[in-house]
């Protein structure tokens, strides 16, 4: 059984916290009793997670909230997210390729490929990562059931010869969210209509925000929002295929396949991290 790291679980109760309440400007105190942390670990382990004081992320939100017109579904994050990540706010350094697997291997059900699956530990929270000498398949978020989701994995490659490298799984989880550079390949398993909304997921998102709508058109089909939501729902790689930038037209946060929660936590990660290059590039 893989040990869950509890600092995201604290972070993600901060965020909520600061996200709901932001307009009343609560005090660290009360910022750090949401996570259940004292002041001072509190505030390290922010800054440590987010890369900013929790003080600064929620001043980004108040100045998203006051520039922005937000609408019903509208939030103070998704104003930030719209400001903070369109135009430059890129996801990573790494050059990311995607590679769909053939007709062919995809009946074989991935007969005579060696495949390596393992958990690590990630800024949101523990995740299952597989991958095999073609590129990383699979990167999913796990809150519990780490053999449950090993077999779910297994039963999309059958055919497969399975290996657990819970330290490969770590130092891919490194270069996604840590180091950021180099090229990784994704080779992935789907239809021909989901590929087409995962490429167009890399060269939209990377941008900023999208929309289901947006996706749409940019793949030809501009009445195929419906399908286009399902195929981002099945996204096989988390992050690197960043179907966590998709907003609802309205300005809603809409729906993730691994929890809503866990989305709105991503997009103030990146929220916090897009103020800290500007920042940076600025001084």
């Amino acid at each position: 059984m893989h040990d869950h790291d509890p600092t995201y679980a604290r972070m993600s109760r901060a965020i909520e916290f600061i996200d709901r309440h932001f307009a009343e400007r609560p005090d660290l105190a009360a910022m750090a009793a949401a996570a259940g942390l004292s002041e001072s670990h509190f505030s390290r382990e922010f800054r440590r997670w987010a890369g900013l004081a929790p003080t600064q992320y929620m001043n980004q939100l108040a100045l998203a909230a006051a520039k922005a017109d937000l609408g019903a579904q509208g939030t103070a994050l998704t104003a930030a997210c719209v400001a903070g990540l369109s135009g430059g706010g890129r996801l990573h350094d790494l050059f990311v390729t995607l590679e769909a697997v053939t007709p062919g291997e995809y009946k074989s059900g991935g007969a005579g490929v060696a495949m390596q699956a393992g958990f690590a530990e990630t800024p949101f929270g523990t995740a299952l990562l597989a991958s095999s000498a073609r590129g990383l398949s699979h990167l999913s978020f796990v809150d519990d059931g780490d053999e449950a989701a090993l077999e779910v994995l297994a039963g999309q490659w059958p055919r497969a010869n399975w290996h657990r490298d819970d330290a490969g799984a770590a130092r891919l989880a490194r270069q996604v969210f840590e180091t950021g550079g180099g090229e990784l390949r994704l080779w992935v398993r789907g239809t021909n209509f989901q590929v087409q909304v995962w490429r167009a997921l890399l060269d939209l998102a990377a941008l900023g925000p999208t929309t289901y709508s947006g996706i749409a058109q940019a793949i030809g089909r501009p009445g195929a929002s419906r399908a286009v939501g399902t195929a981002v729902g099945d996204n096989p790689v988390a992050w690197l295929i960043p179907c966590h930038r998709v907003l609802r037209s309205d300005g809603g946060l809409g729906g993730y396949r691994w929890g809503l929660a866990r989305k709105r936590d991503i997009l103030a990660w990146e929220v916090a991290r897009a103020a800290v290059s500007a920042g940076a590039a600025a001084a």
